[in-house]
């Protein structure tokens, strides 16, 4: 089968990679976003997907908005256009033009965690599983039928940037034999049940602000999930009036550990740093000061000690 790949964030490397050394299909195309403004100089930079593509000898697209590339889509006569974190919707126009079908390889197990950000859902909720879904597109927002899903078990270790890459690895297996069923005329359509459908938008950095309220055991899961991104951080009283933001990039539950009813309140800062919260206790085991490296906690506590009894915000 003739082949478009559309996708622009980086798990879709291994699936391009896939379509470009697989021999049962025809990978004529890639669409991709525009080049964006990178780092503080602003430098114009092209997706990996694009760079990929272009030293694979392909044809590349970049249009601003899919709906006015649709003539050089027309004009590829495409038989499936695979679909996996391209970054825009497609409208009904795009979905009706390859002859066989849409798939979109989607970051969790249908239904649960549609959205933007399935990855760091099923950490931060506390999921067994998460997995990839290859899904038979529609107008909706990851709400077309499921043609097959792939789990793969979480682990008490599991960070957002591992379950990605774990993830990216995962899809392109997943993908071929999607595409095997579908050639043969064996790929089933099963709806999905939309009462068990969650929601993730989209992340940004004001997401990572530690709530202490919550308990030592969501505290920790928000953590993982959250690394690399957005990252998250609690704010460090430096006089009555001032704060700094402290990022957290590593921390576990402590049990038994004596709790204190204010969430937030340092217990112990002598080479530790246990922090209460609204239930149960969390040690901090790697942070960010702001504007300065990453460290452990022994070693930053070293350079900047805390005060027992003070509260993060």
């Amino acid at each position: 089968m003739r082949l478009v790949f559309l996708g622009t964030g980086d798990i879709g490397l291994p699936v391009l990679e896939a379509l470009l050394t697989t021999t049962d299909h025809e990978l004529i195309a890639v669409v991709t976003q525009p080049d964006k403004p990178v780092g503080r100089k602003q430098i114009l930079t092209p997706p990996q997907i694009k760079v990929r593509a272009l030293a694979a000898g392909l044809p590349v697209l970049q249009p601003l908005r899919i709906r006015h590339g649709i003539e050089e889509l027309v004009a590829l006569n495409a038989d499936v256009f695979v679909v996996i974190a391209y970054g825009q919707i497609l409208p009904r126009t795009v979905l009706d033009l390859p002859k066989v079908a849409c798939l979109n390889i989607h970051a969790s197990l249908l239904p649960r965690h549609r959205g933007a950000a399935p990855i760091q859902a099923a950490i931060r909720d506390g999921d067994a599983d998460s997995g990839v879904t290859i899904m038979w597109m529609d107008e909706g927002l990851d709400t077309g039928d499921i043609l097959l899903e792939q789990r793969l078990p979480l682990r008490p270790d599991h960070t957002g940037g591992v379950l990605h890459d774990e993830l990216a690895v995962l899809a392109p297996t997943a993908l071929l034999t999607a595409l095997k069923l579908l050639s043969e005329g064996q790929a089933p359509r099963v709806p999905q049940d939309h009462t068990k459908a969650t929601h993730t938008g989209k992340l940004e950095r004001e997401h990572g602000h530690l709530d202490w309220r919550k308990s030592a055991t969501e505290l920790e899961r928000l953590i993982r999930a959250f690394n690399p991104w957005p990252g998250t951080f609690a704010l460090l009283p430096v006089s009555d009036e001032e704060t700094i933001q402290l990022k957290v990039h590593g921390a576990h539950r402590v049990e038994q550990a004596e709790a204190c009813p204010i969430g937030g309140t340092v217990l112990e800062a002598d080479g530790r740093l246990l922090v209460a919260c609204g239930q149960g206790v969390l040690e901090l085991t790697e942070v960010q000061l702001e504007g300065r490296k990453r460290m452990t906690t022994g070693d930053f506590l070293r350079g900047y000690p805390i005060t027992v009894g003070t509260v993060l915000k």
